[in-house]
């Protein structure tokens, strides 16, 4: 009997279609990226600074090109760090409510299922003309702040600039090299300053990191496991584990979305602001922690809790991205709110900030290009080009879009999981209990990292457990995967 093949590819399509996206640029949008005229030698004008002589470099997944930001430090006074980010100016080619605009904003997002990715914006454009990659000049803005010593921050100004990327670097590559796993790479080595300048970026983050986990931000580890393709099929699932040039990055965007809200602020500009509320289901999350043997405050406390999880994460490491899994979801998920300067903000739980946006990455997320737009108002002296009801109505359709993308993306996980474990139905695997209650019981295994659903002998199973089941079925269409029990495993 022939074997069925499965198109992963087709599979997306019909996954993104089936979540109100759009997976299709229309002939519009095609047409007008067309008619897009890059500029290959910008020159500086007035009230536009001209910094391509700086060490700009990227750190990103190596096979991106969609580039949104690149970043550069120097030395301040006091042991201060002072950091500029420059943000590719997006809003210079898609201008609002033209046809890309309209459709950027239906999507809302970049969406990443693994075998294809979604882009926002057309390739001419997220890769190309709006991309700051290497050896290109690019219009940019800049948000600059200082690291102090002990970690906070001191905003910064914000302005438009011209700026060319040197170096695009990689995260696996740069964190194994921060983490002295591997010598210095051949390419740093060859770039004079670059080794001195990357290491003077990680010692800010540093420096942020320690603050923000002193202030109660929590350290989460999800194991989301990333897709492996060769174009056709799914060659392997493997885990993106946090390294020193993640924590990087992150910790720069932190920061520089928090001096995007500062500056608005400033200039009394409504805005959206990207929140993670108090935990309504604090109580649970206290239920969670007593099995532990910790005893949280009966009233959300970050510090507490994150003192809670860097303990365990230090006892069980092998554990803890499943109870990482947990807290988030008793958390709920991340939002998209309108904030009018004055009132009270409702913050980010999580990352431990009052005032926080989403500004850094307009090539990927709709909700930067807002923020980008009400930046250059302020700055070139316009009017707001959004209404308060329009920021309000765009936080919520996008909050959704954002949704319907992790959905898109968590279904296609699980379906390639099933297409690379169709061919090892009846082998055994180790995993841990990761859900158990009147919805059914689950599974994640150690390797290949996959997760899916104990059908059989599942009774009496409860959650952190590490078990030997058998696979019973693989469904790639439907994204399901059974198991049946067969032991625990010490």
């Amino acid at each position: 009997m022939k074997k069925k093949y499965v198109d992963l590819k087709t599979i997306a399509w019909d996954a993104m279609e089936r979540y109100g996206f759009i997976p299709r640029f229309p002939h519009d949008v095609i047409h007008e990226t067309g008619r897009l005229v890059p500029e290959h030698h910008i020159h500086s004008r007035k009230g536009i600074k001209d910094l391509r002589n700086l060490l700009w470099s990227s750190i990103d997944n190596p096979d991106s090109e969609d580039l949104d930001q690149i970043e550069y430090a120097s030395p301040g006074e006091n042991g201060d760090i002072h950091i500029k980010i420059a943000i590719s100016d997006v809003d210079y080619y898609v201008t609002k409510d033209s046809s890309i605009d309209r459709h950027a904003n239906h999507n809302g997002t970049s969406v990443y299922p693994g075998v294809i990715t979604f882009h926002m914006l057309p390739d001419r454009l997220c890769k190309g003309i709006s991309s700051l990659l290497p050896g290109e000049d690019r219009h940019a803005i800049i948000t600059e702040y200082d690291v102090h010593p002990d970690g906070s921050v001191k905003h910064g100004e914000i302005y438009r600039a011209i700026v060319r990327n040197k170096a695009k670097l990689v995260y696996e590559e740069i964190g194994d090299w921060l983490e002295s796993k591997i010598p210095v790479p051949q390419f740093i080595k060859e770039t004079p300053g670059l080794e001195g300048q990357i290491r003077l970026q990680n010692e800010a983050a540093v420096r942020l990191r320690a603050f923000r986990r002193k202030k109660g931000a929590l350290d989460l580890e999800t194991l989301e496991a990333q897709v492996v393709s060769d174009g056709e099929t799914v060659t392997d699932l493997v885990i993106q584990k946090q390294n020193p040039a993640r924590c990087l990055i992150e910790e720069f965007m932190v920061a520089a979305n928090g001096t995007m809200v500062f500056f608005l602020e400033n200039a009394d500009l409504p805005m959206i602001h990207r929140v993670v509320r108090v935990p309504k289901y604090w109580e649970e999350i206290r239920m969670v922690a007593a099995k532990y043997g910790t005893k949280l405050s009966e009233h959300p406390d970050a510090k507490g809790l994150s003192t809670f999880l860097t303990k365990q994460h230090e006892a069980d490491p092998e554990r803890f991205p499943d109870l990482s899994l947990t807290i988030v979801k008793l958390m709920g998920s991340g939002e998209y709110v309108p904030f009018i300067p004055g009132k009270v903000p409702i913050g980010h739980f999580a990352l431990a900030v009052t005032d926080y946006t989403h500004g850094t990455a307009p090539n990927r997320r709709y909700v930067d290009l807002i923020i980008q737009r009400l930046i250059k108002s302020v700055l070139l002296g316009t009017k707001s080009p959004y209404r308060v009801s329009e920021l309000n109505d765009k936080a919520e359709w996008l909050s959704g879009r954002e949704k319907a993308a992790n959905k898109v993306e968590r279904f296609m996980r699980k379906s390639a999981a099933a297409l690379l474990l169709k061919p090892r139905i009846g082998d055994t695997f180790s995993g841990f209990i990761t859900g158990a209650s009147e919805k059914g019981t689950y599974v994640r295994l150690i390797s290949p990292p996959a997760e899916g659903r104990v059908m059989k002998r599942e009774s009496g199973l409860h959650v952190g457990q590490k078990v030997v089941v058998r696979l019973m079925k693989a469904d790639p269409i439907n994204g399901h995967i059974d198991f049946e029990f067969l032991n625990l495993e010490k």
